[in-house]
């Protein structure tokens, strides 16, 4: 159970990531929004290393967990300093999936 809504809010952060950066690059100024797609980048792949060392049942993940509740943060300060929704919404992702890490941790 515990496993479920990490992975389900790992999932949802990733997937935020993914259409952030993607959305970023169809912005006017895109080299404004350089910092922003490569963190999203970043945050989409350290979630998604999390989410397949997860589901194989390794117990040893706190030090992972613990990255990706600082790369997570990150981004979503870096998401959080712009005013697109795709922004907002990738921000919001991330600070639900720092909460469900640090459940887990707990």
């Amino acid at each position: 159970m515990r496993n479920e809504k990490m992975l389900k809010a790992l999932g949802n952060c990733i997937n935020h990531c993914n259409y952030c950066a993607d959305a970023c690059l169809d912005e006017d100024n895109v080299r404004m929004m350089k910092d922003c797609i490569r963190t999203d980048r970043v945050c989409a792949e350290v979630c998604s290393t999390l989410n397949q060392v997860l589901a194989t049942g390794y117990k040893n993940v706190d030090g992972l967990v613990q990255y990706c509740i600082e790369v997570c943060n990150a981004c979503a300060d870096e998401c959080g300093q712009h005013e697109h929704q795709h922004c907002q919404d990738c921000a919001k992702a991330c600070r639900d999936c720092v909460k469900a890490c640090e459940a887990y941790l707990a």
